[in-house]
């Protein structure tokens, strides 16, 4: 119920997004969302979508290009630019609704989407909140937290593709999430399983996980959380304390450069913010600031 298959072009490609609307006759805050590192909007996304209509809140959740069910040629590929671009198409798009009101667009962005949500906001000054959940915002610091013969057999594979990439050959792919020790981007102890969980039980035999393997050389160079100074929107920052895959230590050290940064920290890890009681705590969280920072009408 409320809840409407749209899609929007980023750079001539069409992303397919949901648009949840509350029952209210007024056009509601909206809040666009989307996911992390491969990801897509069936992950869970969702749980948070529902929460938020049913406090009022209307939400846009999409899917990237080459991702889910958008568009983009060759599958599974991640980059940075590109999805930023998405970003901005989202909130574009957004802003052409009438059923919504386009002067209260908040950001929800988790894990990798942490990232983008700082960046997208800094550079957009009519942003009216953020929330970036487990977020990604020092490419080194989540670098350095992968054992160095990983990182040289992920490496490796990266520039392979790159390379390939310069001829016109297929993608090398790596896998998104894999055991320790495997040659996966994500491989500490709690990575597959937790990232596994996500999915749908649906979607589970067909899930790709796996990502044109380049993505790696751009993550080393990606910092958004250096754009936090430059936020002049509330900004919620959702830290997990024994995080691994986007270590929690940088993370705060960017957030608290926010000039109107406010920041939970949660002793779970990386994927446990997802569900149970975790998932309760952090939504309630999440719900507490929407209804301070962006109050419906």
């Amino acid at each position: 119920m409320n809840r409407l298959d749209v899609e929007f072009l980023a750079e001539g490609s069409r992303c397919k997004a949901w648009l949840y609307l509350p029952k209210t006759k007024k056009p509601a805050p909206v809040i666009v969302m989307a996911h992390g590192l491969g990801s897509t909007r069936v992950m869970r996304l969702g749980a948070y979508a529902e929460r938020f209509r049913d406090l009022g809140y209307a939400c846009l959740v999409f899917d990237y290009r080459h991702f889910g069910d958008s568009e983009g040629e060759p599958r599974q590929l991640l980059d940075v630019n590109k999805q930023l671009q998405d970003w901005k198409a989202a909130i574009a798009f957004a802003r052409t609704r009438t059923d919504v009101d386009t002067d209260k667009v908040v950001l929800w962005g988790t894990s990798f989407s942490g990232g983008h949500v700082i960046a997208t906001a800094a550079d957009d000054q009519r942003v009216a909140a953020v929330i970036s959940q487990c977020p990604f915002t020092d490419g080194m610091a989540s670098s350095m937290a992968v054992p160095p013969l990983t990182s040289i057999k992920v490496t490796i594979r990266a520039l392979t593709d790159k390379l390939g990439s310069w001829f016109g050959a297929a993608p090398v792919t790596i896998a998104l999430a894999g055991k320790p020790g495997s040659t996966a981007m994500m491989s500490a102890a709690d990575c597959e399983q937790g990232y596994l969980q996500l999915v749908p039980d649906a979607a589970a035999k067909q899930f790709p996980n796996y990502v044109a393997a380049r993505i790696a050389l751009q993550i080393l160079t990606y910092f958004p959380g250096r754009k936090t100074p430059q936020l002049n929107c509330p900004t919620l920052f959702c830290v997990c304390e024994t995080d691994t895959v986007a270590p929690a230590k940088a993370t705060l050290r960017h957030a608290r450069r926010a000039p109107r940064g406010q920041i939970k920290i949660y002793k779970e890890g990386h994927f446990d913010i997802y569900l149970g009681d975790s998932f309760e705590r952090t939504i309630g969280d999440q719900i507490d600031f929407l209804q301070r920072t962006v109050p419906l009408n």
